[in-house]
């Protein structure tokens, strides 16, 4: 997103930059684009992020419970919400109650309280411009089609690191290996979402509130080069794909500047060299994690919230070696079957539910290779 921004000095501005423990990276990031507000949720690094920017015109907050009013600054015309996982819920309904215009890149916030979110947003009128690149791709496909009928959703998902590797040798994964992933830099958390195909479980649950569409018009197709970013077709048949090469700030420079469409540098992929786009089918039964996620999607409620709690401390695990890479899904499987199923929970009882959720994750862990 700072990317983004430099390239385009004379139309954006970083007003208020967020972080938890990267005090060094918000101090480099600050002095560079010299935003009016900075929060730090850590306290160990709000002094260091104070003492590096007290020469500097720049106010330094402490503690999450800041950014709501912070957000109420008129100079700020949209809201990048970037969190990894269910912490970013607070900040993206803080922006929505600040009636903020949304960039979003926090996908758990749609998995975990969807219904509310959107009826949050509509009550604010706060609108929601997805930056995941597969859900940017059918907002673009679905502009100027009105009330026109969509047939069914296509979600492209690499396959990552494992695409071609047998049950047998996934069940040898170290996390080194998953983190390997083909096309995409991306944090750890999101990386092993993709080697699990949950990432595409978790996108297929955004997209049913994205989009109001109901979760059997929702199709995951691997794609293991990573150029058409996803598809939408129509009553009529027709496909409409959205393409480029996998570069994250295209969506996001999308997101910023949407409606329009801003020129800028980055490279374009090139029709007249020598590639292969080829499709197939996600590797189910290997691949557990996207059924257990169309399975939440399906029974509602309070369920997607504890898969999302589930996987992440599933991920978690095995990136300290745990559990083995397979032990993902059977611990996201036991936990949800542990856990009470409440049709229409309120945001208090999501909370409630992703606290419980952890602790009853924790406790399984012992009981998984």
């Amino acid at each position: 997103a700072l990317e983004v921004i430099a390239m385009h000095p004379d139309k954006l501005q970083a007003e208020m930059l967020c972080a938890n423990t990267s005090a060094d990276l918000l101090i480099e990031q600050a002095k560079k684009f010299g935003p009016a507000d900075v929060v730090v949720t850590d306290s160990d690094a709000f002094e260091v992020v104070r003492a590096g920017l007290k020469d500097y015109p720049i106010k330094v907050w402490c503690g999450q419970e800041s950014i709501p009013a912070l957000l109420g600054n008129a100079a700020i015309d949209m809201v990048l919400t970037a969190m990894v996982g269910f912490a970013g819920l607070a900040g993206t309904i803080a922006a929505i109650e600040a009636g903020k215009p949304i960039a979003l890149a926090n996908k758990e916030s749609l998995v975990v309280a969807g219904e509310l979110i959107e009826q949050m947003a509509l009550k604010h009128k706060a609108a929601i411009i997805p930056v995941d690149s597969e859900h940017s791709a059918i907002f673009q496909c679905l502009a100027g089609e009105g009330k026109n009928e969509i047939e069914k959703l296509i979600l492209t998902a690499s396959g990552g690191p494992f695409r071609t590797w047998s049950s047998d040798k996934m069940a040898t994964a170290t996390p080194k290996d998953a983190l390997n992933h083909p096309n995409w830099t991306m944090g750890g958390k999101i990386t092993i979402d993709s080697a699990t195909l949950m990432n595409k479980g978790l996108e297929v649950i955004e997209a049913r509130w994205l989009f109001g569409i109901s979760p059997e018009k929702i199709e995951v197709v691997v794609h293991p080069q990573s150029i058409i970013h996803s598809m939408v077709q129509m009553a009529d048949g027709s496909i409409k794909a959205q393409m480029g090469l996998p570069d994250m700030r295209l969506p996001i420079q999308y997101a910023f500047f949407y409606p329009e469409r801003a020129a800028n540098q980055i490279p374009r992929y090139d029709f007249t060299q020598p590639d292969t786009l080829t499709f197939e089918a996600p590797r189910i039964q290997d691949f557990p994690c996207l059924s257990l996620a169309f399975h939440a999607l399906k029974l509602g409620g309070n369920v997607p919230c504890t898969l999302n709690a589930a996987n992440e401390i599933a991920v978690d695990a095995f990136l300290q070696n745990q559990i083995s890479f397979m032990g993902i899904p059977k611990l996201i499987e036991q936990t949800l079957q542990q856990s009470a199923h409440l049709p229409a929970p309120t945001l208090s009882d999501l909370y409630q539910t992703d606290t419980e959720t952890r602790l009853r994750a924790k406790s399984l862990l012992k009981y998984i290779a």
